[in-house]
């Protein structure tokens, strides 16, 4: 491993508002761990941010070392980009104020600010903006990549959203960047990753959706997974763009309206936001849980932190993941047959096989219009493997990789924040030929020597 010596990270620390971490410091362990425990990666040098000119100088520094820089905001990346072996990492985990503006309904995250932080402060206005399902997912690779959530078919995806970013180029350079301003910049950061610089902040749009939201759960048998499902593909297409169904597939959780006896039990999870009256939303859940029979529901107006945080825990740091993913053209009848046959060998009970219905206000923005080309396709699939022992990889591997490959034939491409480490070819998936086409041009302009390459990687050549 690369040793940075204590005169240098000296000089790195003079002036520096945060702090300079090296492998013998007491906090530096802590520090370098990230979402994804299969990732055990060992920095020369943890630089923690506080502000852009902090970010400037450890730019400046790792260049001037050779340094590879993998940059933090959440450490949520399933590919583990966020914590390098022998480089730098650039931690922006300090860097996690919001304000907010009701006057405008626009809110500004610091790039180290993690989803919870900006629902708290966007929700004492009755504002949010559309973004993740995860309240520890940080702000900053949710947007980056596209950015989904519960409300993104009534209000876009975060990108659509977005309005404005600081960023920090391989140079050191601090820069903004609007439709304005650094136009293709703005264009290639709505979808392009972090690629391009560092945003050490966001400036969002926000939707106006109240406190609280009528959203809930129905837990139905996973013996009637093959129907539900085939009804779940025709019924939401045809929902208005208020109302978001997703469905999860996995071992039920021991969720306190489910009787013992069907925890661990292999079921299908209904997820849904209605924006809009309650008993409007009510009637558009009927049929949903008439299809077919229930192991029991929750449903109700729920605070929209307390929604968006109640899946954390199936989410939570520490375990060892990998995710394969695509972009699905639609649920056909044998993709939904692919999809029962693999939950039925989950290798562990914490997977989950996650099938999300998109389109909305999304698919009515001209794919090229940002980085995030993908916007027909009206199904994700993201295959969640999830276990905690190292002896179990190959096994929990090998059963997401035969999913994916099993799946392929439904596939239409794929997002850039479900990838893994998985190669070029695949982060080429996540664009059309157009689209990275234009973004080879960007990155070779503002980095044409791809000094942040640790990411889904788009060369400048």
């Amino acid at each position: 491993m690369k040793q940075i010596d204590k005169k240098a990270a000296e000089v790195l620390r003079s002036g520096f508002r945060g702090t300079v971490l090296l492998p013998h410091d007491e906090e530096y362990d802590a520090a370098r761990r990230v979402w994804n425990a299969m990732f055990d990666r060992r920095p020369a040098v943890i630089a923690r941010c506080l502000g852009t000119r902090d970010v400037s100088r450890a730019i400046s520094f790792a260049r001037e070392h050779g340094l590879l820089l993998s940059v933090r905001g959440g450490g949520h990346n399933s590919a583990g980009t966020a914590v390098c072996d022998g480089g730098m990492m650039l931690d922006l985990s300090l860097m996690r104020r919001v304000t907010v503006d009701p006057g405008t309904r626009t809110a500004r995250a610091d790039g180290g600010a993690l989803l919870g932080d900006l629902d708290a402060e966007t929700q004492l206005h009755g504002l949010a903006v559309p973004a993740g399902v995860v309240s520890h997912t940080g702000v900053g690779g949710l947007t980056l990549g596209g950015g989904f959530g519960w409300i993104s078919r009534k209000h876009g995806l975060s990108v659509d959203n977005l309005l404005r970013v600081e960023l920090v180029t391989a140079d050191g350079e601090r820069l903004e960047a609007d439709e304005k301003t650094n136009e293709d910049l703005f264009w290639a950061l709505r979808g392009g990753g972090g690629n391009f610089g560092v945003v050490t902040s966001f400036t969002f749009r926000c939707a106006e959706i109240g406190k609280h939201v009528y959203s809930g759960l129905l837990v139905k048998r996973f013996e009637d997974a093959g129907r539900f499902l085939a009804f779940y593909r025709d019924y939401v297409r045809g929902l208005p763009d208020e109302m978001t169904v997703w469905v999860i597939v996995r071992c039920a959780p021991p969720l306190p309206f489910l009787s013992a006896d069907v925890h661990g039990k292999l079921v299908v999870i209904v997820a849904f936001v209605w924006l809009g009256d309650p008993g409007q939303g009510e009637r558009r859940i009927r049929p949903l849980r008439d299809a077919t029979p229930s192991h029991g529901e929750a449903v109700g107006a729920n605070g929209w932190c307390d929604w968006q945080s109640s899946f954390d825990g199936l989410s939570s740091h520490g375990a060892r993941n990998y995710w394969k993913s695509h972009h699905l053209g639609d649920l056909t009848d044998r993709a939904i047959e692919r999809v029962v046959e693999f939950a039925a060998s989950m290798p562990t009970d914490e997977c989950e096989i996650f099938v999300p219905h998109m389109e909305g206000a999304p698919s009515r923005v001209e794919p090229e219009a940002t980085a995030y080309a993908h916007r027909r396709a009206p199904f994700v699939l993201n295959i969640h493997t999830r276990w905690r022992e190292a002896r179990d990889d190959e096994r929990c591997t090998a059963w997401a990789r035969d999913f994916h490959s099993a799946t392929e034939p439904f596939a239409r491409g794929v997002y850039v924040n479900f990838l893994g480490d998985e190669g070029q070819d695949r982060v080429r998936a996540a664009y059309t030929p157009e689209v990275w086409s234009r973004l080879v041009g960007v990155k070779k302009k503002y980095d044409p020597e791809n000094f942040f390459r640790m990411n889904q990687n788009i060369p400048p050549s």
